[in-house]
């Protein structure tokens, strides 16, 4: 794992994050700039840059966990929908190099985006505790 990867720090909890889900080759945890509350990101343990990297059986149990984690985001925030989102390259706006998939609660009305601003730990510990209790 890289060293100065931000997600690979998380993965081997040298770095906080409130983490809504893991097992031995996933963590799923919420973003701390949320386009809304529940934002939640879910990432390989491995390091892989992007999805032309991550091999195919473990994008396939990946995308098992965002399905689980997408619908106790749901019930947890009471969304209207979701958004899964996965970004590759600058181009594409991918600004961490690590393959992740982002899980947004949407709402009816609401704005697509909007300015996101960095939540305290504490509050992001507590929206955390809310959606595990739906998992």
């Amino acid at each position: 794992m890289p060293e100065a990867c931000t997600f690979c720090r998380i993965v081997r909890n040298e770095e906080e994050a409130s983490r809504v889900y893991e097992d031995e080759n996933v963590v799923a945890f919420l973003d701390d700039r949320p386009a809304n509350e529940g934002h939640t990101l879910v990432i390989p343990k491995e390091h892989y840059e992007d999805i032309y990297e991550i091999p195919d059986e473990q994008i396939a149990y990946l995308f098992k966990i965002v399905k689980k984690v997408a619908q106790a985001v749901a019930e947890s925030e009471k969304a209207d929908g979701i958004s899964i989102v996965q970004n590759n390259g600058e181009a594409a706006h991918q600004n961490i190099f690590h393959f992740h998939v982002h899980i947004v609660p949407r709402y009816e009305g609401q704005e697509s985006r909007r300015p996101r601003e960095i939540v305290s730990q504490s509050e992001l510990d507590l929206v955390a505790a809310k959606i595990r209790k739906h998992l």
